[in-house]
């Protein structure tokens, strides 16, 4: 198959596994006794009608982009880090540790928001680094390595809420103490985003689209990622690397836990990941584990999610609508692409 027939089949079975996925939801809205398209149009509109709205949705990409390109470097290796919710949390952790050690020491405030981010890359990578040693050296599957890390996380942020960090004399589920405004990551004139987040979501997704494809380190992520056990005759370690692939990911889920916090809430709370982990998954599913097409596919889920909290409002429908439409399309394309490949083998 041609390099231009194998380009248009991609396209085709991306646009199916989208119209399928519509198709779907629309009976379902249907069945609900809703109007399919007045429900799009709410989805729509309320994420881009003004731009107000519009950094809302910017505000979701920046973590979920940071995510998808993690998850894009375990992809190439031939892994699958479900772990990824975890280390977001840790690089959380890891910065609101480190905002609160330095925020009384005399040093200017981008100096300590610059070390909050890098300890929260830091959380990140050392958190995905044990996901890989239980793989790489302890024969522990990644799926269930990282699924049990997710937990140790999650009781670890909550024990830090509810205990050493709690804040006194209001609720805990309100997260930590509030870090002062001149700790808080600079934002546009309209608020809810910050550009500084922005620059480092595109600089990541730009970092991880030239390693993967522009780099010899990249090549042999690729060839671990197809055959350990040819790469290593080929004298590619493979442990090697696929501890690489872990703790890189760790860095650009890190980062996206300190996001969460020194330009989103400003604090720590229990649910501060806020499923980007496993959103980024999709999201790298979906783009056919390619980081330039993973841009507008996070920017569509993040504004489905933005939109989303329209449709109580003006339509009596619930907001996890735009759960169901997510998970649609992934089961759609993932079936698109099981029937492709059928289709290659057998022509």
């Amino acid at each position: 198959m041609t390099g231009f027939k194998q380009k248009f089949v991609d396209a085709a079975v991306q646009a199916g596994a989208l119209a399928l996925a519509v198709a779907f939801t629309s009976a379902l809205l249907k069945a609900a006794g809703a109007s399919p398209l007045e429900t799009y149009r709410q989805l729509i509109s309320g994420s881009v009608d003004s731009f107000a709205e519009f950094a809302y949705v910017l505000r979701g990409w920046v973590p979920l982009i940071l995510a998808t390109a993690g998850v894009l470097i375990t992809f190439t290796a031939g892994l699958w880090n479900i772990g990824v919710e975890g280390q977001i949390m840790l690089g959380a952790v890891f910065t609101t540790w480190a905002l609160r050690l330095l925020q009384g020491a005399d040093l200017p405030p981008a100096v300590v928001l610059a070390a909050g981010i890098a300890a929260g890359m830091i959380g990140g990578a050392l958190w995905a680094a044990l996901a890989g040693a239980l793989k790489t050296y302890g024969g522990v599957h990644e799926i269930f390595g990282g699924l049990g890390l997710n937990f140790v996380a999650t009781a670890i942020s909550l024990w830090l809420i509810f205990g050493p960090w709690k804040r006194p004399g209001i609720g805990s589920m309100s997260g930590t103490e509030p870090f002062p405004e001149t700790l808080w990551m600079t934002e546009l004139a309209s608020g809810h985003v910050s550009p500084w987040a922005l620059g480092l979501a595109v600089a990541g997704i730009g970092v991880v689209a030239l390693l993967v494809r522009n780099t010899g380190f990249g090549l042999r992520l690729k060839a671990v990622g197809k055959n350990p056990c040819s790469s290593h005759r080929l004298g590619i370690p493979p442990a090697r690397y696929m501890m690489w692939a872990f703790i890189l990911c760790g860095l650009f889920a890190g980062a996206a836990g300190a996001l969460q916090v020194t330009s989103v809430y400003h604090r720590l709370i229990p649910s501060i990941s806020s499923g980007y982990g496993f959103l980024g998954l999709l999201v790298a599913m979906l783009a056919a584990y390619r980081a330039l097409w993973a841009i507008p596919i996070a920017l569509f889920f993040a504004a489905i999610n933005v939109g989303s909290i329209q449709l109580p409002i003006m339509l009596q429908l619930d907001s996890s609508l735009s759960g169901v439409l997510q998970g649609a399309l992934v089961l759609f394309v993932l079936m698109a692409e099981g029937a492709r490949r059928r289709w290659m083998r057998s022509s």
